[in-house]
């Protein structure tokens, strides 16, 4: 049987800065038995038993409160709970050993607010442009797992920390389930609205919703919603 998922929370904090939007990434402490640096995340982690009993409403019991915490203990940074918009939902592949269903909120803050991590768990942090941040990845100074990179492709669309905020709370919530179809050149991860989704069939046609995971980087494509493209977007590794 697989494991069951924890239920977790993530926020992303964004802010305007005179290029434009820039969003807050951690990196990880390095773990014990894992090669290389650790990845670049946004805020977040598991809700607790406190979570649930301060915040009982959607998107799930506790969800919003955990951002907001975690958002505290890794960067130092105080979130009003009613400022947190939702915009998605990861649920780990049911082959990984550790799952999570996480919910993804955007959250903005002041142009000079102060981070501080605790060189830890949190052994750094930086403020990118999503497009910076993407391409940082891309050259491999910074390491992203697929969640991350989606979410800073839907960000790079927009402009400023309102805009961001508003328009990806207006549109639907997007729940990624992902199906992962192991190929020759890598991998294949369909997502819930794919045309291949059920069949777990990359080679169906019709509409698109995937990340291909290739030697080269990550390719997302999605045929509407946010991050949509009329063809699909590479930023190599």
């Amino acid at each position: 049987m697989p494991a069951e998922p924890h239920p977790s929370a993530t926020v992303i904090p964004v802010r305007d800065a005179d290029a434009g939007l820039e969003v807050l990434l951690l990196e990880r402490a390095r773990r014990a038995g894992k090669p290389g640096p650790g990845p670049w995340v946004f805020p977040g982690g598991k809700i607790e038993d406190a979570d649930r009993g301060a915040d009982a409403e959607e998107p799930a019991p506790g969800a919003r409160s955990a951002a907001v915490r975690e958002a505290r203990e890794e960067a130092g940074l105080e979130l009003a709970p009613e400022l947190l918009v939702t915009i998605s939902r990861w649920i780990t592949p049911e082959m990984a050993g550790r799952r999570f269903d996480t919910w993804f909120f955007v959250a903005p803050v002041a142009p000079a607010v102060a981070i501080r991590v605790d060189g830890a768990e949190i052994a750094s942090h930086r403020w990118y442009s999503p497009l910076d941040a993407l391409r940082a990845h891309g050259e491999s100074v910074i390491r992203l797992a697929p969640p991350t990179f989606v979410t800073l492709l839907w960000l790079a669309e927009h402009r400023d920390a309102d805009s961001a905020v508003r328009e990806l709370g207006a549109a639907q919530v997007v729940t990624f389930r992902p199906r992962i179809c192991r190929r020759e050149d890598g991998a294949c991860i369909l997502y819930p609205g794919d045309a291949g989704y059920e069949a777990g069939d990359p080679e169906r046609s019709g509409e698109r919703h995937r990340l291909w995971a290739e030697p080269g980087g990550y390719r997302y494509e999605r045929s509407s919603g946010p991050g949509a493209r009329a063809g699909s977007i590479r930023l190599a590794r």
